[in-house]
């Protein structure tokens, strides 16, 4: 009897989390840029249902950068930077931090040496702040995307 319940919650999870990856899917097909980054963040962590895929979480992302969803403007930057999904890229990187900046995000000021904080300490290195974002920022962005309404 407790078999037959257990097997019947872990089908019915198994579906909601189904209907809702379709969900998600449809509506970034149709372009809804949140969706898109949703949909990236899935395949970037692995989740919902979704089998981890750099590439194809790095395709979304970028969908939903294009259309200026800041979030994924920086998941995108730490891509290029880390060569995560994409080829590394450093100057495309530099790029999406850009965007993000000129929308005043601080990780992205701070990591383009625009932030006050970061100019005045003589101890920040840049390229130690951009390896440690790159490593640290497409999953914790990604986690961020998934709780958005």
């Amino acid at each position: 009897m407790i078999r037959v319940l257990v097997l019947s919650v872990l089908l019915a999870s198994s579906i909601a989390i189904q209907a809702v990856e379709s969900d998600i899917q449809q509506m970034a097909e149709q372009g809804d840029a949140l969706a898109q980054a949703k949909l990236g963040a899935m395949y970037i962590l692995g989740r919902d249902g979704v089998d981890k895929d750099e590439q194809k979480g790095a395709e979304w992302m970028l969908k939903a950068a294009k259309q200026g969803l800041i979030e994924a403007e920086v998941v995108m930057a730490a891509l290029y930077d880390r060569g995560m999904g994409v080829p590394q890229n450093v100057d495309t990187a530099t790029q999406w931090y850009e965007k993000a900046a000129v929308k005043g995000h601080g990780a992205s000021l701070a990591l383009l040496g625009r932030n006050e904080t970061a100019k005045g300490s003589v101890a920040f290195n840049y390229k130690t702040a951009r390896l440690t974002a790159a490593r640290q920022i497409p999953t914790e962005y990604a986690k961020k995307i998934l709780l958005k309404k």
